[in-house]
């Protein structure tokens, strides 16, 4: 018996000039899981795109059940039993769940009968996900998109499983159902290689730690025998301060308010009902609240990018709700908008990061032309100040590593010099060093009076980051809260719905807490 499921030995790849892969030594044993740790751009996606198919190493050997292969397509890989859920989604928006899953089915036949749908519904309920295998890709959340893509992988039965940044876009009870899914499998004889960077989660759910830096093998660890700390030197290569900076800024008037906000979803169904709340300069107001429960709508509501059943947004006394983008502009507030999907809203993946940068300015134009030079100054300036790993700015943002892509996302947006920031999960997927230097840019943002508007999931970063914290729950506000004041343990509460702090406060500001009102010498001011 091969003592290792799957072995790379020496494996290198490079693009141009950038050596994203040198001289990789990576094994995984049956029945073990294996997380794959290092900063973006370190060659974590590229390594495992050579696993599965993707791309073609440019030297060195994959090895499987100790026997050498040639991985020269996905169906190669398939046919070995290597199965790999991506970041970035492989979906067709415009089919079903069921039809994402069977399209990829051998001898399907030219037609798929009903019976699909019960079989893909089979398969979900017996790995513990919720899935409706009916509901078209285009109007699924982020979460059940990434759900889906687990699912597509589960269902082939592959013995040797990728999974890159599998929870970046899932809920808590979520993460623990994929963990107990992945135990079970482990106990199987699987072997499963786990990319994220969320230590905890490595902590919790793997046997050993890869660790690549800048594209080269540094060390393998069991993971019983070391901890967050020293995985964050090893993948850093030095000690880094882990406290997140919360600056004490003179906080302006508010610069929007939110009243009474009622939005629909895509299927029709109320997301968002009786939202209110203000977004005040030099302040961050972080939303929290289980995955699907009115954030997306919310920013987009806000954004000018979806409609409003109900409900006014105010700025110096006007109501802005329903204005496009444009329009709202007009008005005086510059809004930035990191959405939560960046490939699909924030950014478009088959252009260069030169012209991802023109998007915002292109309508400004004096005549028929683009001056593409503004657009790479920018471009330039965004990766010496960020640390965007890429060949050059030309290169189409697809070809970026996750993190990177959103670098170029939330550069872009800051460039655009916003007094209003709108953002859905912007470290999601980042390292440690990278998700430092966005809460880095955002504190800038919010000493220069800029107020931001944080949705997020981790708690402990919500509350070291934000001033205050709205919880919600099924798209209602259960209160606002001092980040200062609170516990994870209340905002749990809050995000389930036991607890609604804003009943106790009639005649308030509707899902305004006490603590969160203006204080008496602020309101005088406002």
């Amino acid at each position: 018996m091969a003592q290792y499921a799957i072995e790379t030995r020496g494996l290198t790849k490079t693009f141009g000039s950038v050596v994203a892969n040198s001289g990789i030594d990576l094994n995984v044993k049956e029945g073990e899981i294996l997380a794959l740790l290092g900063e973006n751009g370190s060659g974590k996606t590229t390594l495992m795109n050579m696993l599965s198919g993707i791309y073609k190493p440019d030297s060195g050997s994959i090895l499987v059940n100790g026997e050498e292969v040639s991985i020269n397509s996905p169906e190669d890989a398939k046919k070995l039993g290597i199965g790999m859920v991506h970041q970035h989604f492989k979906l067709v928006d415009t089919f079903s769940a069921a039809d994402n899953i069977w399209m990829g089915k051998e001898k399907a036949g030219l037609t798929l009968k009903k019976k699909r749908y019960g079989e893909i519904a089979e398969i979900a309920e017996k790995f513990g996900f919720e899935l409706d295998p009916k509901k078209k890709v285009c109007h699924m959340a982020v979460s059940e998109k990434q759900t889906l893509e687990i699912v597509k992988v589960l269902y082939y039965g592959a013995k040797i499983i990728i999974l890159d940044e599998p929870t970046a876009v899932l809920t808590v009870q979520e993460i623990r159902r994929l963990f107990n899914v992945l135990r079970r499998m482990k106990e199987e004889g699987h072997a499963i290689i786990i990319i994220t960077h969320k230590l905890n989660e490595v902590m919790e759910i793997s046997d050993r730690v890869t660790i690549l830096r800048k594209g080269e093998y540094i060390t393998t660890v069991d993971t019983a025998g070391t901890s967050e700390k020293e995985l964050t030197e090893w993948m850093v290569g030095r000690k880094i301060d882990l406290n997140i900076r919360r600056p004490l800024v003179e906080k302006t008037r508010p610069l929007l308010e939110v009243r009474d906000l009622v939005i629909e979803n895509d299927e029709g169904s109320v997301a968002v009902d009786g939202v209110s709340f203000y977004i005040r300069g030099g302040e961050i107001l972080g939303v929290a609240g289980i995955a699907g429960c009115g954030q997306k709508e919310l920013c987009e509501a806000i954004a000018g990018l979806r409609p409003l059943k109900s409900g006014q947004m105010v700025h110096k006394g006007d109501n802005i709700a329903g204005l496009p983008p444009k329009a709202i502009l007009e008005k005086g507030i510059a809004m930035s908008f990191i959405p939560e999907d960046r490939l699909g809203i924030g950014l478009a993946p088959s252009m260069s990061i030169t012209d991802n940068m023109l998007l915002k300015k292109y309508r400004d134009a004096r005549g028929p032309f683009v001056d593409r030079k503004e657009g790479r100054r920018d471009a330039q300036s965004v990766i010496a100040d960020l640390s965007v790993v890429t060949p050059s700015t030309e290169t189409p943002v697809r070809r970026l590593s996750g993190g990177n892509v959103q670098k170029v996302l939330v550069g872009r947006e800051i460039k655009a010099g916003p007094n209003v920031i709108v953002t859905a999960y912007p470290v999601r997927g980042l390292d440690i060093n990278s998700s430092y230097a966005i809460y880095d840019i955002l504190n800038v943002q919010k000493e220069k009076g800029v107020g931001i508007l944080f949705v997020g999931e981790d708690l402990d970063v919500m509350m070291a980051l934000c001033d205050k914290i709205l919880v919600l729950c099924h798209g209602r506000v259960m209160g606002v809260v001092h980040a200062h004041k609170t516990t994870k343990e209340e905002l749990g509460l809050m995000m389930t719905g036991s607890l609604d702090l804003t009943e106790k406060y009639e005649g308030k500001p509707a899902g305004i807490a006490k603590d969160s009102l203006i204080d008496e010498q602020e309101g005088k001011e406002a």
